[in-house]
């Protein structure tokens, strides 16, 4: 009986030290390549919107950090840059552009979805924007639904929501 015992003290303190050495479950699932399928913003300047869009690659870090490979089309030509998103004590949020923006990665009740949303200070004012992103680029009703109710607690116009031209990758267009 103590024998017995004593093997369930060890393997319970053996499950312990190896969950704490693990990373986390939510980083690995937010690492990969994810697809935007669909952006809000609380901006009127819809001019200013990308009108395609490519996938996006998060790669967790040590210490829990998030970067973000993100490409963009700019004046007939792709450019790509990094964003490092910093870990903060509360699950999910990260701090970008060194503390100025906040950025929120919220999972959705819908298989491989999540919400993408950063705030913060821009030219005097304030923004938020969020992006519905999924891992595979087909379109989900489901998670359009739950973007849209997500966009109703920000307090965002409906209306902002808009859906880019995804391409699979950035090349320039042949005249």
């Amino acid at each position: 009986m103590k024998t017995l015992l004593l093997t369930i003290l060890l393997l319970g303190l053996v499950a312990v030290l190896q969950a704490q050495d693990a990373p986390s479950d939510y980083q690995e699932d937010v690492s990969g390549t994810w697809y935007p399928k669909a952006f809000v913003d609380n901006s009127t300047m819809s001019n200013k919107r990308p009108k395609r869009v490519f996938p996006v690659t998060v790669t967790a870090l040590e210490g829990g950090d998030l970067e973000a490979k993100i490409i963009f089309w700019r004046k007939g030509q792709c450019h790509e840059f990094k964003v490092l998103m910093k870990t903060t004590d509360e699950p999910g949020k990260y701090t970008a552009s060194k503390g100025k923006k906040t950025v929120y990665v919220q999972e959705l009740p819908v298989r491989n979805h999540y919400i993408f949303y950063c705030e913060g200070q821009s030219h005097g004012g304030s923004f938020g924007m969020g992006k519905l992103m999924g891992r595979d680029p087909e379109d989900n009703p489901e998670a359009m639904e739950e973007f849209k109710k997500f966009v109703q607690l920000k307090g965002l116009r409906q209306e902002n929501i808009f859906m880019p031209e995804l391409r699979d990758h950035c090349e320039p267009e042949s005249d």
